[in-house]
C-alpha cells in the first residue's frame, strides 16, 4: 500500500504514522491490491468548508470527505463486487480542527476520532455509503470492527499510538454520530463526495 499525507491543517499534534498504519491496515483487511494508493490530505477549516460546499453543497466544515477514483477500480471493494486492482484508490480529506470538536464531544482525543474518520473514509473508497438505513448500519458495523480490530493488530505488533479508548463514544453506531452531529452543527459523516450537478 502506498498512503500518501499532505498535512496542510496547521493543526498540531498529528501523528500522521498512525493514519498511515490504519489506512494500510483497513485496506489488507478489505483485500486491496497491495500496491493500491490513497492520499490522505489534513486541511483546515476554511478548506473543508470551501470543499464541503463545492462538492456536496453542503454549507460550513465537516470532517471528512472521501473522493474515489472510481474508473480506475475493476470493482467497488464490496465483498459481492470484484477484487480491487492496483492504481488510485483516491483521496480523503480529514479537518482536524474540525475533528478535534467532536473528539471532545464524544468523550475520546482527536488521535482516535481521526482514525475512526480515516476508516470510514477508506471504506467509501471501496465503495461503501451510508445512504440508506441497511447500508448505514452495515458500514457502522464494519467500520468499528476494523477500528477495533486495528488496536488489536497494533498491542501485538508493540506499537503504541493512542491507548484504544472505552468510552460510549468510541465506536460509535450511525444513531451516536447522529446524536453528535447535533451537538456540532455543519459536522456529521457526509456520503462519497461527487460532482456538482449545478
Amino acid at each position: 500500500m502506498t498512503i500518501e499525507v499532505l498535512n496542510e491543517s496547521g493543526y498540531e499534534g498529528i501523528n500522521e504514522e498512525s493514519l498511515i498504519d490504519i489506512a494500510s491496515f483497513v485496506l489488507r483487511e478489505m483485500d486491496v491490491h497491495p500496491q493500491a494508493e490513497v492520499t490522505l490530505s489534513l486541511v483546515d477549516i476554511p478548506t473543508m468548508s470551501d470543499l464541503h460546499v463545492r462538492w456536496m453543497d453542503l454549507e460550513g466544515p465537516t470532517d471528512v470527505m472521501s473522493f474515489p477514483m472510481d474508473e480506475l477500480l475493476p470493482g467497488s471493494g464490496r465483498p459481492d463486487a470484484q477484487p480491487i486492482g492496483d492504481g488510485m484508490l483516491g483521496d480523503i480529506i480529514l479537518c482536524p480542527e474540525f475533528a478535534a470538536k467532536q473528539a471532545e464531544k464524544a468523550g475520546h482525543d482527536l488521535a482516535h476520532e481521526l482514525c475512526l474518520l480515516t476508516t470510514h473514509g477508506c471504506l467509501h473508497l471501496l465503495g461503501y455509503d451510508h445512504i440508506e438505513p441497511d447500508d448505514e448500519r452495515e458500514m457502522f458495523a464494519l467500520q468499528n470492527e476494523l477500528l477495533s480490530d486495528w488496536y488489536a493488530d497494533v498491542q501485538s505488533r508493540g506499537i503504541s499510538y493512542q491507548p484504544k479508548p472505552t468510552g460510549p463514544g468510541a465506536f460509535p453506531s450511525a444513531a451516536d454520530r447522529a446524536a453528535l452531529d447535533k451537538l456540532i452543527p455543519g459536522g456529521g459523516i457526509p456520503a462519497i463526495g461527487e460532482p456538482d450537478t449545478l
